[in-house]
């Protein structure tokens, strides 16, 4: 089977939910800043169940692109056609390159935001910049959704990570603000971090036919209780699980992986994706922080993968000819994933005390690690905003 460019884009990229409910994305804190205005072409994952590729394939890159749906991980570049964003995620980072770069498109949406009469008045300065922020987040995701073909997820202020209403309330509010700009909730995903509070908003907000985008899951537990939550999509940084247990031990989930021979990044996205899989929750799986070529082949199948440029480019570059005597297996599939025992206690219906007991140190420092530099850039969006309000004319 062969790998075809076309729009509309794929599942990941557009919602498969009923119009009637609501509805990416870069891996990291990376940012995506574009030049001008165009449509673009979408690699479209098969749909089919083969073990391998068809031998006329050209490049590697069409051969893992027919099992996962492959998603560059872009920064602030300006040769992007040769990996063509499909969908973006608007973040505090995003947000502050746009003010490292004036020149940028998007730099109008930011002073926009700034000039809103909704936000000036209020005489609360953290409550004033805090409506900026979610102003600005909203005009540039709405920018984007006109430059993308797929959907477009916003980043929920890491600040409230261990405050379920509160994150309810914010994507409330962000869902507004994006109605009043005919941003259709179809587009749209929102990205929340896997605290025990951030599933449970997770679960409510879903409930709602709102869809969410939970992230920094670094343990087998928290994407468990992720799908149980039905997040719409949840991401695995398989690269930074692997640097954690480089220069760490004593984690019994990575200890186990690697005592079967494993790589505990790849086995964490393997065991997602065979418990999702295998007991028909709604939720994709998303792979990011893949770090080479050989990350890709060993997670071939996997709904999403978050691939660097460089990875991207070697994929693009390795030619494959008909008569070459290896072939691309698929590595994970519904198929595979039925075989797949778990425990009795993985199947439980996990509580946030369950949660916390089944987080190993790994998962615990990773969230933190994440959530701390979510915060400092939120932060110093903050400061920034601060410095240039009122902007000129204003």
């Amino acid at each position: 089977m062969s790998v075809t460019l076309k729009s509309p884009p794929s599942s990941f990229l557009s919602s498969s939910l009923p119009k009637s409910r609501l509805g990416f994305a870069n891996g990291s804190s990376s940012t995506l800043l574009f030049k001008f205005n165009r449509s673009f072409p979408v690699l479209r994952a098969s749909s089919g169940s083969s073990s391998s590729v068809d031998a006329g394939l050209r490049t590697e890159l069409d051969a893992v692109s027919t099992f996962s749906e492959i998603v560059p991980d872009t920064v602030i570049f300006d040769d992007f056609e040769k990996f063509p964003p499909t969908a973006a995620t608007v973040s505090s980072s995003l947000l502050l390159g746009i003010l490292s770069l004036p020149d940028t498109i998007f730099r109008n949406a930011v002073d926009m935001a700034l000039a809103d009469s909704t936000c000036s008045p209020l005489d609360n300065p953290e409550l004033r910049l805090s409506c900026f922020v979610n102003k600005a987040l909203v005009n540039v995701g709405g920018d984007l959704a006109k430059l993308v073909p797929g959907r477009v997820s916003t980043e929920v202020d890491a600040r409230l990570a261990y405050d379920t209403h509160g994150i309810i309330r914010r994507v409330h509010d962000l869902l507004r603000l994006y109605d009043e700009i005919a941003v259709p909730p179809e587009r749209l995903l929102f990205k929340i971090p896997s605290t025990w509070q951030g599933i449970e908003a997770s679960r409510l907000l879903e409930s709602e036919g709102i869809q969410t985008h939970l992230t920094f899951v670094y343990s087998f537990a928290q994407a468990a209780a992720a799908a149980q939550a039905g997040a719409s999509v949840i991401q695995i940084f398989v690269g930074r699980v692997r640097d954690w247990a480089r220069n760490h031990s004593g984690d019994p989930e990575i200890e186990a992986a690697i005592q079967r021979g494993e790589d505990p990044g790849l086995a964490l996205v393997t065991k997602a994706y065979n418990y999702i899989h295998k007991y028909g929750h709604k939720s994709k799986l998303m792979a990011a922080a893949v770090r080479n070529k050989q990350d890709i082949f060993s997670l071939l199948g996997v709904d999403y993968i978050i691939a660097p440029l460089k990875v991207l480019q070697s994929l693009k570059e390795s030619i494959t000819s008909p008569d070459e005597k290896y072939s691309y297996d698929r590595r994970l599939s519904p198929q595979s994933a039925a075989r797949y025992d778990f425990t009795a206690e993985e199947l439980t219906k996990w509580d946030q005390l369950s949660l916390a007991s089944a987080m190993g140190p790994a998962s615990v420092e990773l969230l933190a690690a994440g959530l701390d530099g979510y915060v400092n850039q939120a932060k110093r969006v903050e400061e920034l905003l601060d410095k240039i309000w009122p902007p000129p004319n204003v």
